[in-house]
Protein backbone atom coordinates (compact mmCIF):
# COMPACT_ATOMS: atom_id res chain seq x y z
CA UNK A 1 0.00 0.00 0.00
CA UNK A 2 2.67 2.52 -0.65
CA UNK A 3 1.61 4.31 -3.73
CA UNK A 4 -2.44 5.21 -4.00
CA UNK A 5 -3.54 3.30 -6.46
CA UNK A 6 -6.71 5.37 -7.95
CA UNK A 7 -8.64 2.22 -7.18
CA UNK A 8 -8.72 3.50 -3.78
CA UNK A 9 -10.21 7.33 -3.89
CA UNK A 10 -13.32 7.71 -3.18
CA UNK A 11 -16.03 9.85 -4.93
CA UNK A 12 -16.11 13.34 -3.83
CA UNK A 13 -19.52 13.17 -2.15
CA UNK A 14 -18.08 10.24 0.12
CA UNK A 15 -14.94 11.44 1.17
CA UNK A 16 -14.56 12.14 4.42
CA UNK A 17 -14.85 15.73 6.03
CA UNK A 18 -11.50 17.97 7.16
CA UNK A 19 -13.89 19.02 10.40
CA UNK A 20 -14.78 16.21 12.51
CA UNK A 21 -17.88 15.39 14.79
CA UNK A 22 -17.22 13.62 17.98
CA UNK A 23 -20.19 11.20 18.23
CA UNK A 24 -21.26 12.17 21.96
CA UNK A 25 -24.61 11.27 21.45
CA UNK A 26 -24.30 7.47 21.09
CA UNK A 27 -25.14 5.96 24.51
CA UNK A 28 -22.58 4.25 26.64
CA UNK A 29 -24.44 1.48 28.49
CA UNK A 30 -23.40 -0.19 31.77
CA UNK A 31 -24.48 -3.57 31.86
CA UNK A 32 -22.99 -4.65 35.20
CA UNK A 33 -26.42 -5.30 36.40
CA UNK A 34 -27.29 -7.95 33.79
CA UNK A 35 -27.38 -10.98 35.97
CA UNK A 36 -29.13 -8.73 38.61
CA UNK A 37 -32.02 -10.80 40.48
CA UNK A 38 -33.86 -7.24 40.86
CA UNK A 39 -36.51 -7.40 37.34
CA UNK A 40 -36.28 -3.39 37.54
CA UNK A 41 -32.96 -3.48 37.22
CA UNK A 42 -33.09 -5.50 34.01
CA UNK A 43 -36.07 -4.11 32.66
CA UNK A 44 -34.20 -0.37 32.88
CA UNK A 45 -31.34 -2.30 30.85
CA UNK A 46 -33.48 -3.49 27.94
CA UNK A 47 -35.19 -0.23 27.92
CA UNK A 48 -32.15 1.75 27.28
CA UNK A 49 -30.85 -0.95 24.92
CA UNK A 50 -34.21 -0.40 23.08
CA UNK A 51 -34.07 3.14 22.75
CA UNK A 52 -30.16 3.16 21.41
CA UNK A 53 -31.19 0.15 18.95
CA UNK A 54 -33.93 2.55 17.89
CA UNK A 55 -32.61 6.12 17.76
CA UNK A 56 -28.98 5.57 16.72
CA UNK A 57 -28.71 1.55 15.94
CA UNK A 58 -25.49 1.69 17.82
CA UNK A 59 -24.39 2.25 20.86
CA UNK A 60 -21.14 1.11 23.90
CA UNK A 61 -21.10 -1.48 25.91
CA UNK A 62 -19.11 -0.71 29.67
CA UNK A 63 -18.84 -3.88 32.30
CA UNK A 64 -20.02 -6.27 30.00
CA UNK A 65 -17.73 -9.36 31.91
CA UNK A 66 -15.44 -10.18 29.02
CA UNK A 67 -12.03 -10.38 30.73
CA UNK A 68 -9.64 -7.83 29.34
CA UNK A 69 -6.55 -10.18 28.86
CA UNK A 70 -8.38 -12.05 26.90
CA UNK A 71 -8.55 -8.71 24.50
CA UNK A 72 -4.98 -7.97 25.00
CA UNK A 73 -3.98 -11.66 23.88
CA UNK A 74 -5.81 -11.33 20.82
CA UNK A 75 -4.66 -7.65 20.09
CA UNK A 76 -1.07 -8.54 20.96
CA UNK A 77 -1.13 -11.08 18.41
CA UNK A 78 -2.86 -9.27 15.67
CA UNK A 79 0.32 -6.66 15.66
CA UNK A 80 2.72 -9.63 15.04
CA UNK A 81 0.46 -11.05 12.20
CA UNK A 82 0.34 -7.95 10.80
CA UNK A 83 3.93 -6.80 11.09
CA UNK A 84 5.12 -9.33 8.77
CA UNK A 85 6.48 -9.86 5.59
CA UNK A 86 3.78 -9.90 3.00
CA UNK A 87 5.15 -13.04 1.37
CA UNK A 88 4.50 -14.27 5.19
CA UNK A 89 0.49 -13.43 5.19
CA UNK A 90 0.07 -14.41 1.79
CA UNK A 91 0.73 -17.93 2.58
CA UNK A 92 -3.07 -17.47 4.21
CA UNK A 93 -4.57 -15.45 2.05
CA UNK A 94 -8.46 -16.16 1.02
CA UNK A 95 -9.88 -16.52 -2.73
CA UNK A 96 -13.23 -16.86 -4.25
CA UNK A 97 -13.33 -20.49 -2.86
CA UNK A 98 -11.74 -19.94 0.64
CA UNK A 99 -13.23 -16.55 2.38
CA UNK A 100 -11.64 -17.13 5.18
CA UNK A 101 -7.80 -15.92 6.28
CA UNK A 102 -5.96 -12.53 4.74
CA UNK A 103 -6.79 -10.13 2.54
CA UNK A 104 -5.69 -6.68 1.16
CA UNK A 105 -8.15 -6.26 -1.56
CA UNK A 106 -11.76 -5.70 -0.32
CA UNK A 107 -13.78 -3.47 -2.07
CA UNK A 108 -16.93 -2.06 -0.63
CA UNK A 109 -19.30 -0.44 -2.58
CA UNK A 110 -16.90 -1.48 -5.45
CA UNK A 111 -14.00 0.94 -4.15
CA UNK A 112 -11.18 -0.48 -2.54
CA UNK A 113 -10.60 -0.32 0.88
CA UNK A 114 -7.21 0.64 2.83
CA UNK A 115 -7.10 -2.05 4.76
CA UNK A 116 -5.61 -5.47 5.58
CA UNK A 117 -7.78 -8.14 7.01
CA UNK A 118 -7.88 -11.90 8.91
CA UNK A 119 -11.31 -13.42 9.03
CA UNK A 120 -11.77 -16.45 10.97
CA UNK A 121 -14.83 -18.59 11.58
CA UNK A 122 -15.92 -19.32 14.67
CA UNK A 123 -17.41 -22.75 14.32
CA UNK A 124 -15.86 -24.90 11.89
CA UNK A 125 -16.62 -25.56 9.17
CA UNK A 126 -18.29 -23.03 8.25
CA UNK A 127 -21.18 -23.79 6.24
CA UNK A 128 -22.36 -21.78 3.19
CA UNK A 129 -24.34 -22.48 0.12
CA UNK A 130 -22.11 -23.58 -2.92
CA UNK A 131 -23.53 -20.41 -4.87
CA UNK A 132 -26.58 -18.16 -4.88
CA UNK A 133 -28.14 -20.58 -7.94
CA UNK A 134 -27.60 -23.43 -5.96
CA UNK A 135 -30.06 -25.67 -4.11
CA UNK A 136 -30.08 -24.46 -0.46
CA UNK A 137 -28.61 -28.39 0.51
CA UNK A 138 -25.47 -27.40 -2.14
CA UNK A 139 -23.21 -26.75 0.07
CA UNK A 140 -19.39 -26.06 0.78
CA UNK A 141 -17.13 -26.73 4.07
CA UNK A 142 -14.93 -23.82 4.73
CA UNK A 143 -11.85 -24.21 7.00
CA UNK A 144 -10.07 -21.87 9.00
CA UNK A 145 -6.64 -20.60 7.37
CA UNK A 146 -4.19 -20.73 10.64
CA UNK A 147 -0.74 -18.75 9.91
CA UNK A 148 2.43 -20.63 11.12
CA UNK A 149 3.34 -17.20 13.07
CA UNK A 150 2.25 -16.11 15.79
CA UNK A 151 1.96 -19.50 16.92
CA UNK A 152 -0.34 -18.06 19.41
CA UNK A 153 -2.80 -16.49 17.16
CA UNK A 154 -4.98 -19.66 16.92
CA UNK A 155 -5.56 -19.77 20.40
CA UNK A 156 -5.90 -16.19 21.16
CA UNK A 157 -8.73 -16.07 18.22
CA UNK A 158 -10.25 -19.19 19.76
CA UNK A 159 -10.67 -18.09 23.14
CA UNK A 160 -11.76 -14.85 22.07
CA UNK A 161 -14.41 -16.24 19.74
CA UNK A 162 -16.06 -18.25 22.25
CA UNK A 163 -16.05 -15.21 24.55
CA UNK A 164 -17.75 -13.09 22.31
CA UNK A 165 -20.34 -15.77 21.38
CA UNK A 166 -21.55 -16.07 25.22
CA UNK A 167 -21.62 -12.10 25.40
CA UNK A 168 -23.41 -12.19 21.86
CA UNK A 169 -26.33 -14.49 23.14
CA UNK A 170 -26.72 -12.04 26.36
CA UNK A 171 -26.78 -9.23 24.28
CA UNK A 172 -29.32 -11.57 21.95
CA UNK A 173 -31.80 -12.27 24.69
CA UNK A 174 -31.77 -8.02 25.60
CA UNK A 175 -32.52 -7.12 22.43
CA UNK A 176 -35.12 -9.67 21.62
CA UNK A 177 -36.91 -8.45 25.61
CA UNK A 178 -36.50 -4.87 23.91
CA UNK A 179 -38.73 -5.62 21.18
CA UNK A 180 -41.48 -7.35 23.24
CA UNK A 181 -40.22 -10.93 22.58
CA UNK A 182 -39.48 -13.43 24.34
CA UNK A 183 -35.62 -13.96 26.06
CA UNK A 184 -34.71 -16.79 24.14
CA UNK A 185 -37.35 -16.27 20.89
CA UNK A 186 -34.45 -15.77 18.63
CA UNK A 187 -31.66 -18.07 19.60
CA UNK A 188 -32.54 -21.03 17.63
CA UNK A 189 -31.77 -19.70 14.27
CA UNK A 190 -28.14 -19.44 15.78
CA UNK A 191 -28.13 -22.97 16.52
CA UNK A 192 -25.35 -23.97 13.17
CA UNK A 193 -24.58 -20.19 13.25
CA UNK A 194 -22.43 -18.43 11.00
CA UNK A 195 -20.25 -16.14 13.45
CA UNK A 196 -17.03 -14.97 12.02
CA UNK A 197 -14.03 -12.25 13.75
CA UNK A 198 -12.48 -10.31 11.75
CA UNK A 199 -8.89 -8.40 12.99
CA UNK A 200 -8.61 -4.97 10.99
CA UNK A 201 -5.42 -3.21 10.47
CA UNK A 202 -5.63 -0.04 8.72
CA UNK A 203 -2.08 1.02 8.00
CA UNK A 204 -0.91 4.95 7.91
CA UNK A 205 -2.37 6.70 4.82
CA UNK A 206 -1.05 9.16 2.94
CA UNK A 207 -4.23 10.39 1.19
CA UNK A 208 -6.49 10.46 4.14
CA UNK A 209 -8.64 13.02 2.85
CA UNK A 210 -9.37 11.08 -0.20
CA UNK A 211 -9.46 7.22 0.63
CA UNK A 212 -11.21 5.14 3.86
CA UNK A 213 -10.14 2.33 5.58
CA UNK A 214 -13.54 0.84 4.70
CA UNK A 215 -16.30 2.61 2.64
CA UNK A 216 -20.21 3.37 3.95
CA UNK A 217 -21.85 0.08 4.46
CA UNK A 218 -24.41 -1.72 6.38
CA UNK A 219 -23.32 -5.37 8.25
CA UNK A 220 -25.41 -8.02 6.44
CA UNK A 221 -25.76 -9.96 10.14
CA UNK A 222 -27.54 -9.44 12.77
CA UNK A 223 -25.34 -8.21 15.67
CA UNK A 224 -22.05 -6.38 15.18
CA UNK A 225 -19.64 -6.41 18.44
CA UNK A 226 -16.27 -4.14 17.57
CA UNK A 227 -13.42 -3.71 19.82
CA UNK A 228 -10.85 -1.36 18.80
CA UNK A 229 -8.11 0.36 19.98
CA UNK A 230 -7.33 4.45 20.94
CA UNK A 231 -6.71 5.67 18.03
CA UNK A 232 -10.12 5.62 16.43
CA UNK A 233 -11.88 6.29 13.11
CA UNK A 234 -15.32 4.45 13.17
CA UNK A 235 -18.11 6.81 11.54
CA UNK A 236 -21.58 6.42 12.13
CA UNK A 237 -24.19 8.30 9.80
CA UNK A 238 -26.20 10.13 12.64
CA UNK A 239 -30.44 9.11 11.72
CA UNK A 240 -31.38 12.80 12.33
CA UNK A 241 -29.62 14.32 10.07
CA UNK A 242 -27.12 12.53 7.95
CA UNK A 243 -24.13 13.59 9.23
CA UNK A 244 -21.18 11.30 10.13
CA UNK A 245 -19.66 11.61 13.16
CA UNK A 246 -16.41 9.75 15.26
CA UNK A 247 -17.52 7.51 17.68
CA UNK A 248 -14.72 8.55 20.06
CA UNK A 249 -12.82 5.38 21.78
CA UNK A 250 -13.89 4.53 25.43
CA UNK A 251 -11.20 2.29 27.01
CA UNK A 252 -12.16 -1.44 27.71
CA UNK A 253 -15.95 -0.84 25.98
CA UNK A 254 -17.38 -2.98 22.71
CA UNK A 255 -19.52 -0.68 20.37
CA UNK A 256 -22.09 -2.40 19.44
CA UNK A 257 -24.69 -1.88 15.98
CA UNK A 258 -27.64 -4.29 14.80
CA UNK A 259 -27.58 -5.42 11.39
CA UNK A 260 -29.62 -5.94 8.18
CA UNK A 261 -31.01 -8.99 9.64
CA UNK A 262 -32.52 -7.45 13.06
CA UNK A 263 -33.56 -4.74 10.43
CA UNK A 264 -35.48 -7.40 8.67
CA UNK A 265 -36.74 -9.07 11.70
CA UNK A 266 -37.73 -6.04 13.53
CA UNK A 267 -39.68 -5.30 10.61
CA UNK A 268 -37.81 -1.49 10.51
CA UNK A 269 -38.69 -0.88 13.97
CA UNK A 270 -34.61 -0.94 14.32
CA UNK A 271 -32.42 -0.12 11.71
CA UNK A 272 -29.53 -1.18 10.62
CA UNK A 273 -27.09 1.76 10.15
CA UNK A 274 -24.60 2.94 7.36
CA UNK A 275 -21.10 3.23 8.71
CA UNK A 276 -17.89 3.55 7.75
CA UNK A 277 -13.78 3.67 8.68
CA UNK A 278 -11.61 6.96 8.38
CA UNK A 279 -7.65 6.60 8.28
CA UNK A 280 -5.57 9.19 8.84
CA UNK A 281 -1.38 9.78 7.67
CA UNK A 282 0.36 9.41 10.78
CA UNK A 283 -1.16 6.15 12.93
CA UNK A 284 -1.94 2.67 11.89
CA UNK A 285 -5.42 1.42 13.81
CA UNK A 286 -6.44 -1.98 14.91
CA UNK A 287 -9.91 -3.29 15.62
CA UNK A 288 -11.58 -6.74 16.15
CA UNK A 289 -14.98 -7.23 15.05
CA UNK A 290 -17.01 -9.80 16.16
CA UNK A 291 -20.09 -10.68 13.49
CA UNK A 292 -22.87 -12.74 14.91
CA UNK A 293 -24.62 -14.64 12.41
CA UNK A 294 -27.47 -17.12 12.13
CA UNK A 295 -27.07 -20.31 10.46
CA UNK A 296 -26.97 -20.27 6.25
CA UNK A 297 -30.42 -22.14 5.75
CA UNK A 298 -32.04 -19.21 7.88
CA UNK A 299 -34.42 -17.88 5.79
CA UNK A 300 -34.80 -14.16 6.99
CA UNK A 301 -38.02 -12.53 7.39
CA UNK A 302 -40.32 -10.01 9.50
CA UNK A 303 -41.18 -11.56 13.05
CA UNK A 304 -44.71 -12.48 12.99
CA UNK A 305 -45.25 -11.16 16.57
CA UNK A 306 -44.35 -7.43 15.10
CA UNK A 307 -46.54 -7.60 11.98
CA UNK A 308 -50.16 -6.99 11.55
CA UNK A 309 -52.83 -5.49 9.60
CA UNK A 310 -52.02 -1.69 10.27
CA UNK A 311 -48.07 -2.82 10.37
CA UNK A 312 -47.74 -5.19 7.26
CA UNK A 313 -44.48 -7.10 6.47
CA UNK A 314 -41.76 -4.85 4.40
CA UNK A 315 -39.85 -7.20 3.47
CA UNK A 316 -39.84 -10.75 1.49
CA UNK A 317 -38.13 -13.62 2.73
CA UNK A 318 -34.76 -14.65 1.91
CA UNK A 319 -32.16 -17.45 1.94
CA UNK A 320 -29.16 -15.70 4.65
CA UNK A 321 -26.19 -18.08 3.31
CA UNK A 322 -26.66 -17.50 -0.07
CA UNK A 323 -27.15 -13.21 0.72
CA UNK A 324 -23.75 -14.01 2.62
CA UNK A 325 -22.39 -16.10 -0.26
CA UNK A 326 -23.42 -13.18 -2.58
CA UNK A 327 -22.08 -10.65 -0.57
CA UNK A 328 -18.47 -12.39 0.24
CA UNK A 329 -18.08 -13.04 -3.68
CA UNK A 330 -18.48 -9.35 -3.91
CA UNK A 331 -15.05 -8.83 -2.49
CA UNK A 332 -13.48 -10.36 -5.53
CA UNK A 333 -15.89 -9.52 -8.02
CA UNK A 334 -17.13 -5.97 -8.78
CA UNK A 335 -21.23 -7.01 -8.46
CA UNK A 336 -24.27 -4.78 -8.59
CA UNK A 337 -24.37 -3.19 -5.21
CA UNK A 338 -27.96 -3.38 -5.40
CA UNK A 339 -27.94 -7.19 -5.36
CA UNK A 340 -26.50 -7.50 -1.92
CA UNK A 341 -28.24 -4.61 -0.10
CA UNK A 342 -31.34 -5.93 1.92
CA UNK A 343 -32.87 -3.59 0.03
CA UNK A 344 -33.05 -5.46 -2.53
CA UNK A 345 -35.84 -7.70 -0.44
CA UNK A 346 -38.10 -4.70 0.53
CA UNK A 347 -41.96 -5.39 -0.42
Amino acid sequence: MGEVDPAFIQAIEHRPKPTIIEAQGIPVIDLSSINSPDPNDTAGLVAEIGHACKDWGFFQVINHGVPTDIRREIETAARKFFAQSTEEIWKVRKNEVNPLGYSDSELTKNVRDWKRVFDFAVKEPMVIPVSVEADDKEVKKLMNQWPEYPPELREACQEYAQELEKFSYKLLELISLSLGLAANRLSGFFKDQNSYGRLNHYPPCPVPQLALGVGRHKDGGALTVLSQDDVGGLEVKRKTDGEWIRVKPTPDAFIINVGDIFQVWSNEKYESVEHRVAVNSEKERFSIPFFFNPAHYTIVEPLEELINEQNPAKYRPYNYGKFFANRKRSNFTKLDVENIQISHFRV
